[in-house]
């Protein structure tokens, strides 16, 4: 796996790549039977929770990152391991939501393809089959975008907001994905046509750029929500900002 590389972009206090090889190894400690969600996927799945029309504490968001199929976790779970577990993540989702917020952007985290290919077993029939009909392109982000998918189908919200830009944008995402249908197949020849990809440094700023419009399309409705149904006293000025920013409220949200 690798971290996109664009020009002038620049992620404060993000995780360095020795601690993203230690989420991969802690993430694939995660007792058995249950399937956590790869550095990759995790990547996908907390933008994907970001970008919802309602603010998610990390309570909601933080279980399905353990189990693709919605397992948790079972008592007397490894405290130790929890704990750095839970602080990795949390810095991540600290550092996608910080960057979102101030430049409308984000470095993801995407597989390194030819890699895994050499280190990996060959694929199955199956799973050649699956990817047969993909733009080569999207073999590299369909693991990011897996997981950005784990996020809308975990919490629906988004993907039901009767709003045609938040369709396209999410379609923008899901042309990585495999086509399954007729219907899938139909929307995925419109996004090429209509959204052509030259290169995989076009298929990315694409992808982050979707990301990036459906946060801007949902900001309103987030913040609006949350403040209606908030419980606990206002937000103060010098706290941190509910965004996930990382900057105090009066110099981010609360400003505007």
């Amino acid at each position: 796996m690798k971290q996109a590389s664009i020009p002038n972009r620049h992620l404060d206090r993000d995780l360095t790549d020795t601690e993203f090889a230690e989420l991969d190894d802690l993430l694939a400690q995660t007792p058995a039977p249950l399937q956590a969600l790869d550095p990759v996927m995790l990547d996908g799945y907390l933008c994907g929770v970001l970008v919802q029309p309602r603010l998610l504490s990390r309570d909601e968001w933080l279980p399905a990152i353990f189990d693709y199929e919605g397992g948790r976790l079972p008592e007397g779970v490894d405290a130790q391991w929890l704990e750095r577990v839970t602080a990795l993540v949390t810095r991540r989702h600290a550092a996608l939501g910080r960057t979102l917020a101030e430049s409308g952007w984000f470095d993801p985290l995407i597989m390194d393809v030819d890699a895994e290919d050499a280190e990996g077993e060959p694929p199955s029939t199956e799973e050649t089959a699956l990817l047969a009909g993909m733009n080569p392109l999207s073999r590299s982000l369909m693991p990011w975008v897996a997981g950005f998918q784990h996020a809308t189908l975990t919490f629906p919200d988004l993907a039901e907001l009767p709003d045609e830009a938040v369709m396209t944008a999410m379609a923008r995402l899901f042309r990585h994905l495999p086509a399954e249908t007729d219907q899938e197949r139909e929307l995925l020849a419109a996004m090429e046509k209509e959204y052509p990809l030259k290169d995989i440094d076009a298929a990315v700023e694409d992808m982050v750029a979707a990301v990036a419009e459906l946060g801007e399309l949902t900001r309103e409705q987030r913040f609006k929500v949350e403040a209606v149904r908030r419980d606990s006293p206002k937000v103060g000025r010098n706290d941190p900002c509910p965004c996930g920013s990382g900057r105090k409220f009066k110099a981010c949200h609360g400003a505007s």
